[in-house]
């Protein structure tokens, strides 16, 4: 049975090489936030379709820039 340092370490080091992350980021991020990005980078990620127009101006209006 792997240990969780050992597993780490190695996912680290993946997370480094292929994401960019230095390690602040990769120790920060959620198991959830790095398994969505190992899944989108796989393929095999749920796509969300990006905001049309009037959303982007809905969000513009309730959260304007100061």
């Amino acid at each position: 049975m792997e240990r969780f340092a050992d597993a780490s370490v190695r996912l680290a080091g993946l997370a480094g090489a292929v994401l960019g992350w230095g390690p602040e980021v990769f120790w920060r991020a959620t198991p959830a936030e790095l398994g969505a990005v190992v899944a989108v980078l796989r393929g095999g990620g749920d796509s969300v379709a990006p905001p049309d127009a009037a959303t982007i101006a809905r969000m513009q209006e309730a959260f304007p820039d100061e």
